[in-house]
């Protein structure tokens, strides 16, 4: 078994490559740290961003995937596209995210994982920005492992389009338009993405061959459209709606059939209608910025085969205002109202009003150095829970002794209330749950293109799916409950990028996870360790190059060890561009280039070796 390990190591270091663009930190702007536009350099919270560039040179199809890129993130999923999927962050799972589309809410309210990353797929997307560690006290109850911003591309001024259009294995199509018009005091955009695939069986026997069982094929169209409007220089109305209907095949059957007959059932699929829109009014006056936005998240899901239908929607209002003080610093004041509603066999809703405040300083200040201090304190008041008083507080030092050294530490709490769902499905819901409470904090430090990180997060009656198994371990049922006491989640993260000459750019991450219950035994589905490597290759003219992967460490089904190992894997991708002209790019990748049989989720398929072609052109 020792064997297998290293070998799987030399397989990374020497094949997979984890694809990092060459984008200066100082070119980034982030919102989601304290709910305003800032540097990335002058935010305290430990924050990573995906670029544009990142996903144009690498062709992901999920978000998922992009997230998955990152130091501290894996996610795991039952199937191919459009099968379940979770996304972990430091060991925290995705019900604990906030993970917003333009600032609109994506967690399902009728689901039980928070976010569907099932249905979220990439297109038109300008960064993907991750902050890490408990966010309560800025974003509220579903930020209690941190915040997941997707903010799409803005209109140029003149009138653009694009098209884009992607081929390959399992009879997969992926399509792509965008057009737009930008003029001085207004813009329109309206996106629209098209993917449809035959796929692989969803179940499959682990190790078994996912060819020799029938197709789960996905379907999924996302449109959505961008406008804004300049009345004068101080005012300006924004508007943003997007539609996703998905419609996703997968295995299923009664109690006790073999994964071999699930496998090759195929009357089972679900259908999926989401939308997503807001407006925001933003006024500049004398005094500083204030936002006014309405929101709404509208979830609609399907299972036939079942006769079940999930529907329901999260309607939120509010508005803040910024003034900035001295040279650098600023205060933001805000309130929000929410209602969260799942409409057929649950016919449930709650409330939730919140204020909050957060506050930046920039202090010391000497050359290059600074140090840079953030408070923020949030009061939500429920009409379905107990309320409760959250807050953050960070501080980051630019070191002026050593050139680009910094050092940070944060330290949130956090309030994650269940789902109505969590309470009141017929099946698996209940009544008595408590919220859960939170402690998280991290300290890292920075040098020339390396990082290291410890994290430490305490979560009070962790909420989870508690499962019965017989005494030949078949599983016999569950339900979801709180975890008593105390999980611990505790790790360190390392990273380095760096370049070699003008043509190679290497990046590497590795973490190392510590997740257990309050009796000190392993929470499942999260992997001790992984490892991520990668090179890019920009030697020739017009073409790239990239080869990435990752290793994942022990992982198990089942807490404390138990059940069937899911991890000790080596996965390698790999992607190439060739720039015909500055308008036409062609592109291909290799997924799972060693066709490798792995299995995240015990009894669930993954892709095996995958080849893929595309073109984007731009007018």
């Amino acid at each position: 078994m020792k064997q297998t390990i290293k070998l799987s190591l030399i397989t990374v270091v020497f094949l997979n490559i984890n694809l990092i663009a060459n984008e200066k930190l100082e070119d980034i702007n982030v919102i989601s740290a304290t709910k305003t536009i800032q540097n990335i350099n002058s935010t305290t919270s430990n924050i990573e961003v995906i670029t544009a560039q990142e996903i144009e040179e690498r062709h992901y199809t999920t978000v998922a995937q992009a997230l998955n890129s990152l130091s501290g993130i894996n996610f795991t999923s039952n199937g191919g596209l459009g099968t379940s999927t979770a996304v972990y962050m430091r060991g925290m799972a995705s019900k604990r995210l906030l993970v917003l589309l333009n600032g609109v809410r994506q967690n399902d309210i009728t689901g039980l994982s928070g976010a569907d990353f099932s249905n979220l797929i990439i297109t038109d997307i300008a960064q993907i920005e991750v902050i890490k560690g408990a966010q309560s006290g800025i974003w509220g109850a579903d930020a209690s492992a941190g915040v997941i911003n997707i903010i799409t591309k803005k209109a140029k001024k003149g009138f653009h389009s694009t098209l884009s259009a992607e081929f390959g294995e399992f009879k997969s199509s992926n399509l792509g338009t965008t057009l737009s018009y930008g003029a001085d005091n207004y813009y329109v955009k309206l996106n629209a993405k098209r993917v449809k695939t035959d796929g692989f069986s969803a179940q499959v026997p682990r190790g078994d061959n996912v060819t020799k069982y029938e197709d789960d094929g996905y379907e999924n169209t996302t449109i959505s459209f961008d406008a804004g409007v300049s009345i004068d220089n101080n005012n300006k109305i924004t508007l943003y709606h997007t539609i996703v209907d998905a419609k996703s095949e997968f295995d299923g059957g009664a109690m006790g059939d073999s994964i071999e007959d699930k496998a090759n059932n195929s009357s089972y699929d679900s259908t999926s209608k989401s939308k997503f829109s807001r407006v925001d009014y933003h006024n500049k006056n004398a005094l500083g910025d204030i936002d006014i936005y309405a929101s709404n998240s509208d979830f609609s899901r399907e299972f036939p085969a079942y006769g079940s239908n999930y529907d329901g929607d999260v309607r939120e209002y509010g508005a803040d205002g910024k003034v900035d003080y001295r040279d650098e610093d600023f205060v933001i004041v805000g309130a929000d109202y929410k209602k969260f509603a799942h409409d057929n066999a649950i016919g449930r809703e709650y409330k939730n009003r919140a204020i909050f405040i957060t506050n930046s300083n920039t202090l010391n200040k000497n050359g290059n150095s600074k140090t840079i201090l953030t408070q923020s304190i949030r009061r939500d008041i429920y009409t379905a829970f107990d309320s409760k008083t959250t807050g953050k507080i960070g501080l980051k030092r630019v070191h002026h002794n050593i050139d680009d050294f910094t050092t940070s530490v944060n330290y949130g709490t956090a309030y994650n209330v269940p789902t109505l769902n969590n309470l009141y499905d017929p099946y698996s819901g209940n009544r008595d749950l408590n919220a859960e409470n939170t402690k998280s904090w991290d300290i890292s430090a920075e040098w020339k293109g390396a990082k290291i990180g410890y994290f430490k997060t305490k979560v009070e009656d962790m909420i989870d799916y508690v499962s019965i198994y017989g005494d030949d371990g078949s599983w016999l049922g569950g339900a979801y409950d709180n975890i008593e006491g105390t999980s611990t989640i505790k790790g360190f993260e390392l990273g380095y990028q760096t370049n070699i000459g003008e043509d190679f750019l290497i990046s590497t991450s590795y973490t190392k996870l510590d997740a257990t219950n309050e009796k000190g035994k392993t929470l499942a589905r999260r992997p001790d360790k992984t490892l991520k490597l990668g090179v890019d290759y920009y030697g020739v003219e017009k073409l790239h190059l990239a080869l990435h992967g990752e290793y994942v460490g022990e992982r198990f089904s089942r807490d404390d060890k138990q059940g069937q190992q899911t991890g000790k894997y080596t996965v390698a991708n790999f992607s190439t561009n060739y720039q015909i002209s500055p308008k036409f790019n062609l592109y291909g990748k290799v997924d799972n280039i060693t066709d490798k049989r792995y299995q995240t989720v015990d009894g669930y398929s993954t892709s095996p070796r995958a080849v893929y072609f595309g073109v984007k052109v731009e007018y």
